[in-house]
């Protein structure tokens, strides 16, 4: 049990010190915002103190964020995400596939699709939320890309940025299969 609690007031410290260290902020800073001095948080930083619940709460409640972020285990620093083991979702009878390649991650803000249009196929996209925006870098193919009534065309190695609250739409302009990688970005 004593070794347990070692590991979490230790997860503390460095959780404490990669938000602040993330903001930018000295330990001067963040004692000014929570009211814990800074000989404590320095001591909770290193691992060298197990602070009370009612020291945690101001430093939370300081740096407003959640009490389980202090705690929340590490992300791994390295995720691989395998295009051959991702299902799509189709439309346009199976001829649109768009492959959810890096999934929303709410820390983040976005997700990245591939998508892939067999030649000839037009794909009419709804507004998204307010504030939404789309990004499209051309792997193969050729893309007509249309909102506003205007129309960009695409080739590989192209991009494009567009607020993707209005209609828009996609046609593979190509005789082949086109494929582009669509990174979404949502509004914090």
């Amino acid at each position: 049990m004593e070794q347990e609690h070692e590991q979490i007031h230790r997860k503390i410290g460095k959780s404490l010190q990669a938000i602040r260290k993330a903001r930018a902020l000295s330990l001067d800073q963040v004692a000014e915002l929570t009211g814990v001095s800074k000989a404590m948080l320095g001591q909770i930083e290193r691992g060298d103190s197990n602070p009370t619940i009612s020291i945690l709460w101001k430093i939370v409640n300081g740096l407003r964020i959640s009490f389980t972020s202090l705690i929340e285990e590490d992300a791994p620093k390295v995720t691989h995400f395998r295009f051959a083991d991702i299902e799509p979702f189709e439309e346009e009878d199976g001829q649109y596939r768009a492959f959810p390649l890096i999934p929303f991650d709410q820390k983040k803000q976005f997700e990245i699709y591939t998508v892939e249009m067999d030649p000839g196929i037009t794909h009419a996209s709804e507004p998204h939320n307010e504030g939404v925006e789309e990004y499209i870098l051309m792997m193969k193919g050729e893309l007509e890309v249309t909102f506003h009534q205007e129309t960009y065309t695409l080739t590989v190695g192209d991009a494009i940025h567009f607020s993707a609250d209005q209609p828009h739409t996609y046609r593979n302009t190509a005789d082949e299969k086109t494929m582009y990688h669509t990174i979404i970005v949502y509004p914090s």
